[in-house]
């Protein structure tokens, strides 16, 4: 009978822990957030162990224990499994921000001509301006700089010129968003853009879908409780708002096509798949507007997207979108070059200041043909200047062009109980270097770069791990961010470090980089004895950006200023390392 019950006990204990909640577990032994896009989850400790499982990024799990790089994590009631410590983060290790973007933040451009960027930096390139009063929506944002969803997609700009307005509702912000059908015959949602991602549903031919964004040929869209990447050459596209009203537009609005052939496209981008062709002199309804782009019916019952720079409205009524609108283009800085013909050899006609605004006639190559007060014609180069109305914006490759692809691995110094040094007013070391560190992920995954952080909150992270990441990741370069001290506190500047002779390159481009932007004083590239470099087969560099110890130079290394200027440093830095 004892025997019985006994086992009864046990039977009860194993079924009570299957009911039992996690978060339990979680609050006792704390937990882990998963902190990249995919974790393997190993057996044991270590990579010859089986995998268990992929965990993705936010996931949380309870910790059991920790054994060197590696933590044990509770998977479920009777299932253990271990991941290396760089890719996960203790959960709230993040700290807050300032002022938490929800979904439906809006604000309110706080002066005329404010430029739109195509990444959180000024080096990027503008992609439009926004007059006072413009409403955008806020995407995300991080100390100097606002993600935002305007008329010219999405870019970014920053937020010192901008007054946060009233949150629009959700029933408002569902109301805006972009409506589809599925085209194709059966059309697998993946969890990522990309065709070699996992398919997480299948949508049938005629189903309506809500479009949520469009990223390259791809866009993301939800359909009752799934949410996934789909191929947008398999969905018809149209806004809420127009879509009462297509019939009624189609059958009084068409536009002629000026190009001799002109691409049809899927969706509303030059990445998009084109899906058809039209000619010089043809017409075509028009369904719908957004943006510089047309959705014309080029086939009976067939649907796509054309540049609305190359297409005339022959007959109905303009709308209120951008073909609305005179073509033009505004000077972006003073004493642009107006040229002769669109060529950077040929004579200057005049020079034109910020704020000045030309007819566009027509576009050669990156050159905008203009038509000046005095009606003589003269061309300037497109990617001066930003585009209104129809007429297409020119993008000309800067900085960001070297540098994607490139996979970069950031090393904030220091975190959790190691603090770094401590400045002459209490500025810790440990998160100076995250802000650092931020600031440069967001402008290097902007420009294409493969991004990771060995650390993205207070969490201590050993230095074997720090240099694991790089190997990890097969990083093409690795940077090391720091912030120096000396008992002497008048000593100042900033110092670049390699140890391997094949560091020394990067070191040496990215140090003298950071030095011209920021204007600190350049104490030198030199060899440098530190684990992080010593044991890394990678190209690697540590910097010391400036010394805490000195009271002036840390009140000027803790300003959002410094933070913006060393982050674009070291990015134009890598930008041409990677440009040789």
């Amino acid at each position: 009978m004892f025997r019985k019950n006994i086992i009864l006990l046990a039977c009860i204990i194993l079924v009570a822990g299957t009911f039992l909640p996690l978060g339990n577990t979680m609050a006792s032994s704390g937990s882990i957030v998963i902190d990249t896009d995919m974790v393997n989850v190993r057996s044991g400790p270590g990579l010859s162990y089986s995998l268990v499982k992929q965990a993705k990024r936010g996931e949380k799990y309870p910790v059991i224990k920790e054994k060197g790089d590696w933590v044990q994590i509770q998977l479920s009631a009777f299932k253990t499994g271990w991941v290396v410590n760089w890719l996960v983060a203790k959960e709230n290790g993040e700290p807050a921000k300032a002022d938490p973007i929800s979904k439906n933040t809006r604000a309110k451009a706080a002066t005329d001509q404010l430029r739109v960027r195509s990444g959180p930096g000024t080096s990027f390139q503008i992609i439009g301006l926004l007059a006072k009063d413009d409403e955008v929506q806020i995407l995300d944002q991080n100390e100097n700089w606002y993600k935002i969803d305007s008329q010219f997609g999405e870019g970014w700009a920053s937020k010192e010129f901008f007054n946060l307005s009233a949150k629009t509702t959700d029933k408002t912000e569902t109301a805006k968003k972009d409506l589809g059908q599925v085209n194709g015959d059966i059309l697998n949602v993946r969890e990522e853009p990309s065709s070699k991602s996992t398919i997480v549903g299948k949508l049938t031919k005629g189903t309506n879908v809500t479009i949520l964004s469009q990223k390259n040929s791809w866009t993301k869209i939800s359909y009752s409780a799934l949410t996934g990447w789909v191929s947008s050459e398999f969905i018809d596209q149209q806004s809420a708002a127009s879509a009462g009203t297509a019939k009624k537009e189609t059958s009084n609005t068409v536009g002629m096509v000026t190009a001799d052939s002109l691409n049809v496209r899927s969706g509303t981008s030059y990445n998009s798949n084109i899906v058809g062709t039209v000619s010089n002199g043809e017409s075509y309804p028009i369904v719908e507007e957004k943006n510089s782009w047309m959705k014309i019916e080029y086939q009976p019952g067939s649907f796509g997207w054309v540049a609305s720079w190359y297409m005339n409205k022959t007959s109905g009524k303009a709308s209120d979108g951008q073909a609305g609108k005179a073509n033009k283009i505004s000077i972006l800085q003073d004493g642009t070059n107006i040229r002769t013909s669109p060529d950077v050899q040929s004579d200057v006609m005049l020079r034109a200041d910020e704020g000045d605004q030309f007819p566009v006639i027509s576009v050669a190559n990156d050159w905008y043909q203009i038509k000046l007060d005095s009606g003589k014609t003269g061309y300037v180069a497109g990617w001066v200047v930003t585009a209104d109305g129809s007429a297409p914006n020119i993008v000309k490759a800067g900085a960001e062009g070297y540098l994607k692809n490139k996979t970069i691995v950031l090393d904030p110094g220091h975190g959790g109980g190691d603090n770094g040094t401590t400045g002459a007013n209490g500025t810790l070391e440990k998160e100076l270097t995250l802000r650092t560190a931020k600031l440069l992920y967001d402008k290097l995954l902007s420009a294409g770069a493969h991004v990771y952080l060995t650390r993205n909150s207070d969490t201590f992270i050993s230095l074997p791990s720090r240099v694991r990441a790089a190997q990890v990741y097969n990083a093409d370069a690795f940077i090391s961010l720091h912030y120096d001290s000396n008992e002497d506190r008048s000593v100042q500047g900033m110092t670049g470090y390699y140890y391997h002779s094949f560091q020394k390159p990067l070191a040496t481009t990215v140090y003298s980089a950071t030095v011209g932007q920021t204007k600190m004083k350049s104490r030198g590239v030199r060899f440098g004895d530190y684990h992080v470099l010593r044991e890394n087969n990678k190209n690697a560099v540590l910097i010391e950006l400036g010394y805490l110890s000195n009271p002036e130079e840390e009140m000027t290394l803790k300003s959002s200023g410094f933070q913006e200027n060393a982050a674009t440093g070291l990015f134009e830095g890598l930008a041409r390392y990677f440009k040789q």
